[in-house]
Formats: structure tokens, C-alpha cells, sequence
């Protein structure tokens, strides 16, 4: 167990670390051409999950996110105190991650994110963004197992696209995002409309993929 809440925040602090390095660094490069931007945070957000996933999931599982752990709690594959676990983990590695791409561009380690992220197509955004990765995760686990790790890659970079969040899709990366005031941050003011709209998402997905790929299918190991 020691292991896998280790693998937790050793997954949360990498993937964090590059959503918003990688942002900072696109930020710094695409001359303001916030398309160009965005489509670089994606990519390296999904090259990160693939290789995260791959490398951790026979660990861990590979998590990272709250909702994730949250519908494996309610599958009764993680008890209680274990998800109580992988949540701190996930938050501490990666508040931790957030604080090293600072550290890493010269930046002041603590900051409070100014980027207003607000209203109904936002939360719309994270409900569906959530909604489809459980979907997606319980599918592929259930059909083709050896794929999750491109699946949810592929599915994270597109939903970059078709969200007008950016798909955060994960409570934990909000939280830690409201602590760097950069292209990828959110105000804490706003936080809890998008946790509560990913959690209902993760709800939605788990109740939709129990029907669609039975009753025993799960979100994974």
C-alpha cells in the first residue's frame, strides 16, 4: 500500500508538473498565439499520461485524479482508507509538481491564480470532460485492456479541444492549479464549481458505464 499511494503522488506530481510547465513554456514560445499554446499543453499532457499510465498503472493503478479513485471506491475495488490515502497523495505530489515547474522557470514558488474559469458552459465543459474519461476508462478496461494507457492519453489531449475548460477533468489538478497563476491556472474562487461539476461527471460516467458494460465493469486495477 506503502507503494501505491507513493506511485499516487509520484504520477500526480509528474503529470502536474507538465500541465502547467508545459504551459508556462508555451506561454513563453507562441508569441501569443494562444492556439499554439494550447495545442502544445495538450500534446505534452497526453505524452505524459501514456508514459505515466504505462509505467505506474501495474503500481497504483494510475489514478491521479480524485474522480478516478472516487468510482473505484464505489466499485468496491478501493476501500475507504485506501482512497482516503491515494486523495492526499494525488494532492500533496501534486501541489508538489505545480511548485517544481515554478521552480523550474524562475518563478516565485507560491502564487494564487488570478484566471477567472466560471460559468455554464465551464461547468458544463468539466461535466462532460469527466463524464467521458470514466466512460472511456470502464470501456477500454472492460474491451481492450492493453489500451488504456493510449485511450485516456487521446482522450485527455482531445478534450483539451472540445471543452472551453481545457478539460481539467480531475479535482485534485484544480485545486494544485489554483496555486500557479499562469496559462494554466484557475482562481481558487472558482474551484469548487468545477470539482463539483467533475465529481457529477465521474457519477454520471460510473452509473452510465455500469449499464453500458455491465454491472461488473469497473474503472480498473
Amino acid at each position: 500500500m506503502r507503494r501505491a499511494a507513493a506511485a499516487e503522488a509520484v504520477g500526480s506530481f509528474f503529470l502536474f508538473a507538465t500541465v502547467v510547465g508545459s504551459g508556462i513554456m508555451a506561454e513563453a514560445l507562441s508569441a501569443g498565439n494562444m492556439g499554439i499554446a494550447l495545442l502544445a499543453n495538450a500534446l505534452a499532457t497526453g505524452a505524459i499520461l501514456f508514459v505515466l499510465i504505462a509505467t505506474l498503472g501495474p503500481v497504483s493503478g494510475a489514478h491521479f485524479n480524485p474522480a478516478v479513485t472516487l468510482v473505484r471506491m464505489l466499485d468496491r475495488a478501493t476501500a475507504p482508507r485506501t482512497a482516503l490515502l491515494f486523495v492526499g497523495a494525488q494532492l500533496a505530489g501534486g501541489v508538489a509538481g505545480v511548485w517544481s515547474a515554478h521552480l523550474m522557470f524562475d518563478l516565485p514558488i507560491m502564487q494564487i491564480s488570478q484566471h477567472s474559469r466560471t460559468g455554464a458552459g465551464q461547468w458544463t465543459g468539466e461535466l462532460v470532460a469527466t463524464f467521458g474519461l470514466i466512460l472511456t476508462i470502464m470501456g477500454t478496461v472492460r474491451h481492450r485492456p492493453g489500451w488504456i494507457a493510449p485511450a485516456v492519453a487521446l482522450y485527455i489531449t482531445a478534450a483539451y479541444w472540445f471543452t472551453p475548460s481545457t478539460s481539467f477533468a480531475n479535482p485534485a489538478i484544480t485545486v494544485a492549479r489554483s496555486l500557479s497563476d499562469s496559462f494554466a491556472g484557475i482562481a481558487p474562487v472558482d474551484v469548487p464549481g468545477f470539482v463539483a461539476a467533475q465529481l457529477a461527471g465521474a457519477l454520471a460516467g460510473w452509473l452510465l458505464g455500469r449499464w453500458l458494460f455491465g454491472a461488473d465493469a469497473t474503472v480498473g486495477s
